[in-house]
């Protein structure tokens, strides 16, 4: 295997003038890089991270915790952010939990991420004061994808908002008996309770009772989301409306609807939250949100605070809200005529 001593040798230089020159470090001119770059290319030499790392203090590697990476969602996020990851020249080591509350606390608590990465992206994970204690004790930059936490450098969408103009778009459709289709989710993920609260508002706020009955826990998983459609719309008084908090689930009630003999938005409408890669497939009306661009924008902000002089005072957490849109599809009209 070829080493750094035989490009050295090969160009008659010293192996610190070659390491430095390979490392993009001051002190070696353009022309005498270029022609170390070219002699290493020739002669497939490839630099060990661990070592460059050893030697700079960075290991070129950035750790992102998800949830459940097979889910749709999450799984869009880190697309994102390695894709930008990769052109700022880091690499991605993803810690994926599973739905484990002991891998999270492995990851968080059992110095998984020390001296590992130069930089941590969490996502949609509502952090404990010792995990934020512990983020800190680290050192490296942090940026949360899907939670809201006050001085640190978050991406988010307004998740109370986004449910206020799914349940807001079926109460102007004249719907007065909206299910809701949630659940408290695990590992405490934040959108749950947040669009659970954007739902209830919106009842209230349009002067609607408020029925427990019509709340019904979907995991947020297309088997939930049809189980959950069952329940609601086998029942002697199903309402004319659901609004599912993600279109996995919204997707999961559609085929609970067909398998029922219900016709979608005649006998019931549906609306969600995502605007997920099949959601016009089944002309689902749903609230998009910028998945890929989250994942996007959050390896930015880590570049941004990994970039040289950002530890002088150039860079500050920044707290960015994305916007979000309603998309009115084919699953969603007036209620049913008596």
């Amino acid at each position: 295997m070829t080493g750094i001593k035989d490009v050295a040798r090969e160009l008659e230089m010293s192996t610190a003038t070659v390491s430095r020159a390979l490392r993009g470090l001051p002190g070696v001119s353009d022309e005498t890089r270029q022609r170390v770059q070219r002699t290493a290319k020739q002669l497939g030499y490839v630099p060990s991270p661990g070592a460059a790392g050893l030697a700079s203090g960075r290991t070129r590697t950035v750790a992102v915790v998800v949830p459940f990476v097979t889910r749709w969602f999450f799984a869009s996020v880190v697309q994102g952010a390695e894709e930008v990851l990769r052109e700022g020249g880091y690499d991605l080591l993803l810690y994926n939990l599973a739905g484990s509350g002991a891998a999270r606390h492995r990851v968080f608590e059992g110095g998984r991420l020390t001296k590992r990465v130069d930089a941590v992206l969490v996502l949609s994970l509502q952090p404990t004061d010792d995990e934020l204690t512990r983020l800190t004790a680290l050192g490296r930059p942090v940026t949360f994808v899907g939670a809201d936490v006050p001085g640190w450098s978050t991406v988010r969408i307004d998740d109370e908002a986004a449910a206020c103009t799914a349940t807001g778009h079926l109460v102007e459709l004249g719907h007065r008996r909206i299910a809701y289709v949630g659940g408290p989710g695990e590992l405490d993920v934040t959108a749950p309770n947040a669009r659970e609260a954007g739902y209830r508002g919106t009842l209230r706020s349009a002067g609607l009772a408020h029925d427990p009955s019509l709340e019904v826990d979907g995991g947020f998983t297309l088997p939930g989301g049809i189980d959950a459609g069952r329940r609601l719309l086998d029942r002697p008084d199903r309402p004319t409306a659901i609004f599912a908090a993600s279109d996995e689930m919204a997707i999961g009630v559609l085929r609970a609807a067909r398998e029922l003999g219900l016709r979608v938005p005649h006998d019931v409408s549906v609306v969600g939250i995502d605007d997920h890669e099949l959601a016009g497939f089944f002309d689902l009306t749903t609230v998009a949100q910028p998945v890929v661009e989250q994942g996007r924008l959050a390896a930015r902000l880590v570049l941004d605070a990994l970039a040289p002089g950002a530890a002088k005072g150039g860079w500050h957490p920044a707290q960015v809200i994305l916007p979000t849109t309603l998309l009115a599809r084919g699953s969603t009209g007036p209620p049913p005529t008596a």
